[in-house]
């Protein structure tokens, strides 16, 4: 496992709810450098290292019995909800010894989605304010898979300079490059940055060119969201998943109350922004978010990226920095 302490305590989002249902409600998936069973017990999610402790099995490749217990392919034992075993077939006389017990960790759902957390939760799950208002569209977009850090990844999402060039003609124009002197705040909540402003070519799908306003907030080191500001509301939650120190899954919650397009074109779009993200993020180097400001060179409209480097020095976040 990755020793971050920052990383350990906080939650992380894993995988959709809906997977498990996929997978007769048992999943394995890897957080921070660890592999994690993830499977339905009853109406809780249970998160458990992936390793039966009798001859290092993954669990993920067993099966839910009676909806209540997970049972080893190996050998056939079996673990009640909390862990302990409670069945060896092979001795079924036999009162399985109180050390037989997987390993866990906490679990929880929210926004459809399963977080975990490894260590001992310091914070809450973040606020997706759009979440409970019923007039939004919501789409789930992801997982995309970056060889990259997960800090590196938020940055990029934080980051509107590089949209008349990583997404020209999408959601910028080289034409217009300019970005006007927004506002940065940070503070106990985590860092929001307002009125950042970009132009672009189709901002409300009426093909006519124009400023649009934007409102981003760092609720977490690997969870961001941005609020775009237009006619048609419009918002994205980023939840980036940390596998490894340089490999990451990255989430989002796209909501909306534009209801023109279906589904999946919507996702459609959002997969090439994400595509396109992908060859310029996996190429940063060094491939560690520097936190030293002296490190790398900076403009004004850098004023959320710096903050963000800030922020995360202040924390003490080492996984992903350098």
């Amino acid at each position: 496992m990755i020793d971050d302490p920052i990383l350990l305590n906080d939650w992380h989002c894993v995988l959709p709810v809906a997977q498990l249902e996929e997978s007769n409600n048992v999943v394995g998936a890897r957080v921070l450098g660890e592999d994690i069973v993830i499977w339905r017990s009853g109406d809780q999610i249970r998160a458990w290292k992936d390793l039966c402790v009798h001859r290092g099995t993954r669990l993920s490749l067993g099966k839910v019995l009676d909806d209540y217990t997970l049972q080893c392919p190996y050998h056939g034992w079996t673990y009640d909800a909390d862990g302990g075993c409670v069945d060896i077939p092979a001795h079924p006389e036999q009162k399985p010894p109180a050390k037989a017990r997987a390993f866990t960790y906490r679990a929880t759902v929210a926004y459809a989605m399963v977080w975990v957390c490894l260590g001992e939760p310091a914070y809450g799950i973040p606020e997706f304010e759009e979440w409970a208002d019923d007039s939004y569209r919501k789409i789930l977009c992801g997982a995309y898979e970056f060889q990259a850090a997960g800090p590196r990844m938020v940055e990029n999402f934080l980051d509107v300079a590089h949209f008349p060039f990583v997404h020209e003609n999408i959601l910028g124009v080289q034409e217009r490059p300019e970005i006007p002197d927004y506002d940065v705040i940070t503070d106990e909540n985590g860092i929001t940055a307002s009125d950042i402003r970009i132009f672009q070519p189709n901002p409300d799908g009426s093909h006519v060119p124009n400023w649009v306003s934007y409102t981003y907030k760092v609720y977490r080191p690997l969870v961001a969201y941005f609020r775009k500001e237009a006619a048609e509301k419009f918002a994205i939650l980023l939840m980036v998943t940390p596998i490894e120190e340089v490999k990451s899954l990255m989430w989002m919650w796209m909501v909306m109350t534009q209801t023109d397009s279906a589904d999946e074109v919507l996702r459609a779009f959002q997969d090439e922004i994400a595509y396109q993200d992908l060859p310029i993020v996996q190429s940063q180097r060094p491939e560690l978010l520097p936190l030293d400001l002296q490190a790398e060179l900076h403009l004004r409209s850098d004023k959320t990226a710096i903050a963000y480097r800030r922020w995360l020095n202040e924390l003490g976040l080492t996984f992903g920095t350098s």
